[in-house]
């Protein structure tokens, strides 16, 4: 297959050939290759000044990033064969993980697919494509799930606010199969029953797997506070693991409704409440009601979704972090985190010690966590890197 060149600046090559995947607009040689020739999603060989072969993917003329590699052997262009051959590389990392088929099978860049996500829920499987160049290969992805699982149903979650930026309409639909409303899967030795059409994202958060099991070392006969609960993964584990009362909070009345069903599911009823409301506000609430939790999590979305967000974004962080410590008993458990990528683990964890200090009190860091490892960082590309963790111990001012 001949594809169309496009070719970039001088010196404009050095982030590719350290190992990053994207070219931004202002690095195309314009002259060379007009960006105005080009379709959105259409194949492309990408050079550098001199004519070089540097590797093949797509290109979109309408977006800031408007190439991405795919790669970077010229036999090897993307296609149905090379899907394939990508999912078979990251399905035996995750066989090698997880004991079920439960977890994040593709995550973008760091499994050599920009632009598409994948998240497998036993037999289901859901996708979420997010450039105009994975767009256009919507069909060979779904072939390629279901060679290499054998899946028997495929929904594209392609509602993501993202695909506005590549010119993208807004569509949930099954591409194989019928994706059924509700799908049980288990995370540890828990159940959850999810929603692929209808929950946050794909239906589920495997990203904070990981985190979430780390945090049942502390919660033995413990009471807890949920912030940001959607549908009770931190709330319900820490029930499962022997703490005396979980209380799940979220202002969304269908994530609450989730957590009273995956409480149920577990026969944990009984020790996992729900109280619908704004983080902010039931703290607040929660303070003047005096009430005090031994260990509170702090899992809410992204606040600085853009680097114009961050002043912000940084202060909704300090304030959240500040109204949890006031609410925990001495020597409680703080679990805080972060989704932000623009917000870094040393910028977290310094917003949390000014939030420490404002409240007089003093914070012992006892361990930190970030994604699981179906989320694998790639090291030349810093974006896939975003979310972090810390477990602190807060005690009165020293």
């Amino acid at each position: 297959m001949t594809l169309a060149l496009l070719r970039l600046n001088k010196d404009s090559d050095r982030r590719l050939r350290a190992g990053h995947c994207w070219v931004y607009s202002n690095e195309v040689d314009t002259k060379a290759t007009p960006l105005s020739s080009f379709e959105p999603g259409q194949p492309v060989e990408i050079q550098n000044s001199q004519g070089k072969f540097l590797g093949s993917g797509y290109v979109n003329p309408h977006s800031l990033i408007c190439a991405r590699l795919v790669s970077r052997d010229i036999a090897r262009p993307l296609s149905l064969a090379l899907l394939v051959d990508r999912l078979q590389i990251a399905l035996s990392l995750r066989e090698r993980l997880f004991p079920h088929p439960y977890y994040r099978l593709v995550f973008g860049e760091s499994d050599g697919l920009p632009g598409l996500v994948v998240d497998r829920y036993g037999d289901c499987v859901v996708a979420q494509i997010t450039t105009a160049g994975m767009e256009r290969m919507r069909a060979e992805i779904v072939a390629a799930l279901q060679q290499v699982l054998g899946c028997s149903s495929v929904l594209l979650r392609n509602d993501s606010a993202i695909r506005e930026l590549e010119g993208l309409e807004s569509y949930v639909e099954e591409a194989l199969g019928t994706v059924p409303d509700q799908v049980a899967i288990r995370e540890g030795e828990s159940g959850f029953l999810i929603s692929p059409k209808h929950g946050q994202k794909t239906g589920w958060f495997y990203d904070q797997s990981d985190n979430r099991s780390r945090m049942q070392r502390y919660v033995q006969g413990k009471r807890v506070l949920d912030i940001c609960s959607y549908i009770g993964g931190w709330g319900v584990r820490a029930a499962a693991a022997g703490a005396e009362r979980a209380l799940c909070i979220d202002a969304s009345a269908s994530a609450l409704e989730g957590v009273a069903a995956n409480a149920k599911h577990n026969g944990l009823e009984q020790r996992v409440a729900t109280l619908k409301g704004d983080a902010f506000d039931v703290l607040r609430d929660l303070r003047a009601e005096q009430e005090h939790f031994d260990v509170v999590v702090l899992d809410p979305p992204a606040f600085i979704k853009r680097k114009k967000d961050l002043k912000e974004g940084t202060l909704a962080y300090r304030r959240l972090n500040q109204m949890a410590m006031q609410v925990l008993s001495k020597g409680g458990i703080l679990v805080t985190c972060s989704c932000s990528h623009h917000m870094s683990a040393e910028s977290l964890l310094e917003v949390t010690q000014q939030a420490a200090r404002h409240t007089d009190r003093s914070l012992q860091v006892l361990e930190q966590g970030h994604q699981s490892p179906d989320h694998p960082l790639h090291p030349a590309i810093p974006e896939t890197s975003y979310l972090k963790a810390y477990y602190l111990r807060v005690l009165p001012t020293f």
